[in-house]
C-alpha cells in the first residue's frame, strides 16, 4: 500500500515538471494580448490597483499584521494537509462572499475587490505556512510566501524565474540581503494584475458582476491553495 507521503512526493514531482516547462506560443501570445489590454484600461483603475498591491506587499514584508500564529510542530504531513484543506474551505467561502458582494456593486465596489481579495489570499498563506511548521516572523519566510503567490498568479515566463529560486530555496535564501527593500514589488503587482484583470473587469458589469465575482474568487483561491501545498511540500521533503 502506498503511503500518504509517497503519494504526495509523486504528485510533487509531476507538479515540479509542470513548473519547469517553458512558455508555449499560446502563453507568449496571451501575454502580448494582456499588455495591449492594459493599455485600454482607465488610468484610475491602474492607479488604485497599483497602490493597493504596493501597500499590501509592503505591509507583508515589513509589518506583523499577518503574523498571528506560531508554527505548528510535531504533525505528520497528512495531518498538516488535512488542516490546510479545512483552512482552504474557510477562506474560499470568505472570498466567494466578498466577490459576490463587490461584484453586485458595479464599478465603484468592483474596484475595491482586488485589494480585499489580495488581503484574504495573503492571510491564507500565512496560516498555511504556520500549519506546515514555518515561522513567518522570519522575513525570508514572508518572501517565500510572496513567491508562492507569484507562482499561482503570473505569466508562464515569470513562473519559470520564480520557481528556479524556490526549488533551491535553502541555498538561495542564504544570499538574500538583510534589507527587504530589495523585493521587486513592481513585477509582483504587474504579473498579478495581468493574470486576473479581464475576469475582474467583467465583475464590474451590472447584472452579472456578483456571479462572476463569486466564481472567479472561488477559482483563484482553489489555485492558490493547490500551489501553496506543492510549494511547502518542496520544503518538507527537503
Amino acid at each position: 500500500m502506498i503511503s500518504y507521503d509517497d503519494k504526495a512526493l509523486h504528485e510533487l514531482q509531476i507538479w515540479k515538471s509542470k513548473m519547469r516547462k517553458k512558455p508555449s506560443i499560446i502563453d507568449k501570445a496571451s501575454k502580448g494580448v494582456q499588455n495591449k489590454f492594459n493599455d485600454i484600461l482607465p488610468d484610475a483603475y491602474h492607479e488604485i490597483i497599483t497602490s493597493a498591491i504596493k501597500n499590501l506587499t509592503k505591509a507583508v514584508l515589513f509589518g506583523s499584521k499577518y503574523v498571528t500564529k506560531p508554527p505548528i510542530k510535531n504533525l505528520s504531513l497528512m495531518e498538516r494537509e488535512k488542516l490546510v484543506k479545512e483552512k482552504t474551505k474557510i477562506y474560499k467561502t470568505t472570498a466567494i462572499i466578498e466577490g459576490a458582494a463587490t461584484g453586485a456593486g458595479g464599478i465603484v465596489l468592483g474596484l475595491t475587490d482586488l485589494p480585499l481579495l489580495l488581503s484574504i489570499k495573503i492571510k491564507f498563506l500565512y496560516d498555511v505556512a504556520s500549519i506546515y511548521g514555518f515561522d513567518v516572523s522570519d522575513y525570508k519566510e514572508r518572501l517565500y510566501i510572496l513567491n508562492i503567490f507569484q507562482l499561482a498568479f503570473s505569466s508562464k515566463g515569470h513562473v519559470n524565474e520564480v520557481f528556479e529560486k524556490m526549488e533551491n530555496w535553502e541555498e538561495y535564501s542564504k544570499s538574500l540581503p538583510n534589507d527587504i527593500n530589495s523585493f521587486d514589488w513592481k513585477s509582483f503587482q504587474q504579473e498579478y494584475r495581468d493574470y486576473i484583470d479581464l475576469a475582474k473587469l467583467l465583475q464590474m458589469i451590472p447584472g452579472i458582476g456578483a456571479v462572476i465575482g463569486s466564481y472567479v474568487n472561488n477559482k483563484l483561491m482553489k489555485k492558490l491553495s493547490a500551489t501553496a501545498i506543492q510549494a511547502y511540500r518542496m520544503r518538507v521533503f527537503e
